[in-house]
């Protein structure tokens, strides 16, 4: 996967055409073998999840959202990919601020 100069994996939009975004950095951290290592081969199912899945926002931190999306091909009997976004914005200088929402973690859960 060719990773772009400021260190973005992809970016998707999510339904409400929010650009959303993954490091290389957050990647690693993510399929660590400490973290989530179930997640390696999940970076498609991942996309979908932050493109077409079902948002909540974080009742104690409002500029964090949890994307949710069902599978039925994932590992250990999970159900659900899992990714954790924080909207933010970026300000060069002067000028006015822009969205930088990026994902922070992603992971499966098994919900019944």
């Amino acid at each position: 996967m060719d990773i772009m100069d400021d260190g973005k994996r992809w970016t998707v939009q999510d339904r409400r055409g929010n650009g959303i975004y993954l490091t290389e950095e957050r990647w690693r951290h993510i399929v660590d073998p400490l973290n989530h290592p179930e997640m390696e081969n999940f970076e498609d199912q991942l996309k979908e999840t932050i493109g077409l899945g079902s948002r909540k926002q974080d009742t104690l931190n409002p500029r964090k959202f949890r994307y949710t999306m069902a599978f039925s091909d994932l590992v250990n009997d999970n159900t659900h990919i899992v990714a954790i976004v924080l909207f933010t914005f970026r300000s060069e200088g002067r000028e006015n601020p822009t969205p930088n929402n990026y994902i922070v973690t992603a992971f499966q859960k098994e919900t019944g």
